[in-house]
This record gives C-alpha cells, structure tokens and sequence, in this order.
C-alpha cells in the first residue's frame, strides 16, 4: 500500500479522485490551497485509490497523509 502526503500545510480546496479510481504516477489527486496560492499534490506512484483520508475544507500539515493507494 502506497500512501499519498501533502507536501505542504494548507487548505484541502479539492479532492480530484474517489475511493476505486485508478491513478498513474505523476498524476494531480488533491489540490491545496497556502498563501492564497492553488498547489496540486501529485501522486508519487500508480495504482487504485484505496481510502481518502481528508475532505474539501480541511486543513493539513506538511506530511499529513491525504489518500492511500492499493498498489
């Protein structure tokens, strides 16, 4: 199991993938908001999205874990 983390502390504005969407590397799964700026978080690694762990609005530190992927 591959685990997604925001590489910054910021507001979750978007949440791109579901619970059994397939993702490939590289691609935008949650967008960010910090400093008024729009960071996507991208996934490091391909597979299917096992568990969201974190809604539009919340707020998440660097590291936070934001999705988990079956492999």
């Amino acid at each position: 199991m591959q685990q997604v983390q925001s590489t910054m502390a910021g507001t979750v504005l978007q949440v791109l993938v579901q619970p059994g969407d397939q993702v490939e590397a590289g691609q935008d799964v949650v967008i960010l908001e910090s400093m008024k700026m729009e960071v996507p978080v991208q996934s490091e690694s391909s597979g299917t999205v096992k568990e969201v762990k974190v809604e539009a609005g919340a707020f998440v530190g660097e590291g936070d874990v934001l999705l988990e992927l079956d492999e």
